[in-house]
């Protein structure tokens, strides 16, 4: 089982989320991430991968892994937002590994 560091842009995302069925599959889909099936999904760039919801406005989480940990949660949004979203998602990873050097 991995472990999940949470970013505070991901609590900030879920925390907007108002739809109980959404915020359900999206808990289900954590679970089965943290026992090493991340399902529908896909590695982007700089180290960012996407996992994709069918649900809803078409969710996405992105997350990357640095050793044993999965930087889970790096943000998370839907189709509309997702060039802005993975933008963000690579920006806050390149930060997480800067603190982590520093």
């Amino acid at each position: 089982m991995m472990n999940f560091e949470v970013l505070p842009a991901f609590d900030r995302w879920l925390a907007e989320i108002r739809d109980g069925e959404a915020k359900r599959r999206i808990a289900t889909r954590l679970s089965r991430l943290r026992l090493g099936n991340p399902g529908d999904g896909r590695f982007l760039s700089d180290g960012v991968s996407e996992l994709k919801i069918d649900y809803g406005p078409g969710y996405r989480i992105y997350y990357a892994r640095r050793g044993g940990i999965l930087i889970l949660l790096l943000g998370g949004g839907d189709k509309k937002s997702q060039s802005r979203d993975i933008a963000r998602a690579v920006y806050d990873l390149k930060e997480w590994d800067h603190a982590r050097k520093s």
